[in-house]
């Protein structure tokens, strides 16, 4: 399946989008269930390879409804990519981390249960999701530090490039890599140590929070390789990592509410959440 399938089939709509700074891209859709709440909560970070030209927020309107149909409200977070005029290092990183927090404000207007909280992205966007989650750990003079990050429960990565370092070197090749990750973060002679630990998961633990890494078996853009490196890396560090190898699953199945793989997915969130 590519995205372009995806995609081509009826959408539902957003609850409400809801703007969290001035630029264009710096919004949310929040999907809020049927109910009085309050809801737990699935804070969901789209990928395509951080690039301006593949589609956003829309790529997980399908599993977003999916996920409201069963309870659980999810802010569906929009960002700057590169081809965007502040997209790359710092601006990327900078809007995952204002949309995230922003969700205190947002749960001042809505009935949402920041107690249970857990992060999820698919491909570029499991990278952020983690990020985000390990934000917590960024020195204060980083350009996308701040003061109260709002953490998670558990983040869940969806064939997620959890290490740029190990994406850089040994990716397929399918979102351009390495050219794609200099442009995100800078020409390798600038990756140096420091830099690495303000925008790579893989060095910025141990985060501390529990982290699901999901893979598909026959994902050609994120292969599962690359996530059982990771969880190897993140576990001798002293951090709680399951990888689960999701079976007959390419890279857009683990974002298609209709496939097997989402199934297994969906019971991850649940039970991340603290169970229905």
């Amino acid at each position: 399946m590519s995205w372009d399938q995806l995609l081509d089939r009826p959408r539902a709509a957003a609850t409400a989008r809801i703007a969290f700074g001035e630029g264009a891209l710096e919004f949310g859709e929040l999907w809020l269930p049927e109910g009085d709440g309050p809801f737990p909560v699935v804070a969901m970070i789209h990928g395509g390879c951080w690039l301006s030209q593949i589609p956003g927020t829309i790529l997980q309107d399908y599993v977003a409804a999916d996920l409201q149909e069963h309870g659980i409200a999810v802010w569906n977070l929009e960002y700057a990519r590169i081809g965007h005029e502040t997209g790359g290092w710092p601006g990327t990183f900078a809007d995952i981390a204002d949309g995230i927090d922003h969700l205190r404000l947002v749960a001042q207007a809505h009935p949402l249960d920041l107690d249970r909280l857990v992060f999820t992205g698919h491909s570029a966007g499991g990278h952020l999701a983690l990020w985000a989650a390990a934000r917590g750990n960024l020195p204060e003079n980083s350009a996308a530090w701040r003061e109260t990050p709002l953490l998670p429960d558990a983040v869940v990565t969806l064939a997620g490039i959890n290490d740029l370092a190990d994406y850089r070197a040994n990716g397929p090749g399918r979102c351009g890599e390495p050219a794609t990750v200099d442009e995100l973060i800078g020409p390798v002679e600038t990756q140096t140590p420091a830099l690495m630990a303000q925008v790579s998961p893989a060095a910025m633990g141990p985060i501390g929070v529990e982290q699901i890494i999901m893979s598909g078996d026959f994902d050609p853009i994120v292969p599962l390789s690359l996530g059982a490196h990771y969880t190897a890396l993140a576990q001798a560090r002293g951090d709680t990592v399951r990888h689960v190898v999701l079976t007959e699953a390419g890279h857009f199945e683990l974002i298609d509410p209709t496939s097997p793989a989402w199934q297994d997915i969906r019971a991850e969130l649940i039970e991340a959440l603290g169970g229905e």
